[in-house]
């Protein structure tokens, strides 16, 4: 029995950020694969399974909007918001007025794709005698049937949401836009495949109960080629560069 899924995605908005832009936000023109197993996240996830992309699929005209927005530059201190749970005097609140930040940022448009990905065990945290793919694999098509998840699934920034989610059995490529289909073979240059924690995703205290995360981390690049609108993952996976 195979243990992969096809869905289609659908958002208002996209941002995949090029990490070589820092200071103002520029999305890559298709979705990296660690946006989208981010996204899957979303819907479901545990320590035991890992979400590997192996197919995406450009639907949609790339097209970029320009936008400017007040950000805060700061963050809670976790400190304070755990000093203010047991009563001390800690103020977990961040003042816009004194924090803002004016920041452009490139973002992706009206997007539509396509993905076919797998999973498979991790085996960490893992109770051998009930987690098996059969398991985790009802569960992942139960939700997505249903539209369920944990939190809301976004498209690269947790401020553009993802506006729709659907279980198929395969791709209508009648449905890619002839703009894409007349791009030909696309070379997409270096792009981020995904960022991989030192830490291998198990406590670096080895207590689940009170997990302590790395936070040291590698980005992989990969140079995949988008033909007609496709991008084999799968394929350029064995070129992964860190």
């Amino acid at each position: 029995m195979s243990y992969g899924f096809k869905i289609m995605v659908e958002g208002d908005y996209a941002c995949f950020t090029r990490p070589e832009l820092k200071v103002e936000r520029v999305s890559y023109d298709v979705p990296t694969p660690g946006a989208l197993e981010g996204m899957l996240k979303s819907v479901y996830w545990k320590p035991a399974i890992a979400y590997v992309i192996d197919k995406i699929i450009v639907f949609h005209d790339i097209d970029y909007a320009n936008i400017r927005r007040n950000e805060v530059k700061d963050k809670v201190l976790l400190s304070a918001v755990k000093g203010q749970m047991s009563g001390k005097d800690a103020d977990p609140s961040i003042y816009a007025s004194e924090s803002r930040s004016q920041r452009a940022s490139m973002v992706l448009k009206n997007v539509k794709y396509g993905v076919e990905f797998h999973f498979e065990l991790t085996g960490l945290k893992s109770d051998t005698e009930t987690d098996s793919e059969k398991k985790h694999y009802n569960i992942i098509k139960r939700r997505l049937e249903k539209g369920q998840w944990y939190r809301m699934p976004c498209l690269g920034c947790s401020e553009f949401p993802v506006r729709k989610i659907e279980l198929v059995e395969g791709f209508d490529m009648n449905l890619i836009s002839s703009r894409i289909l007349e791009m030909g073979d696309v070379d997409l240059g270096y792009m981020s495949y995904k960022v991989v924690f030192d830490d291998g995703g198990k406590p670096v205290n080895g207590d689940w109960e009170h997990p302590k995360f790395s936070d040291k981390a590698t980005t992989m690049y990969y140079r995949p080629h988008m033909i007609q609108g496709i991008i084999d993952v799968k394929k350029y996976r064995e070129e992964l560069r860190c």
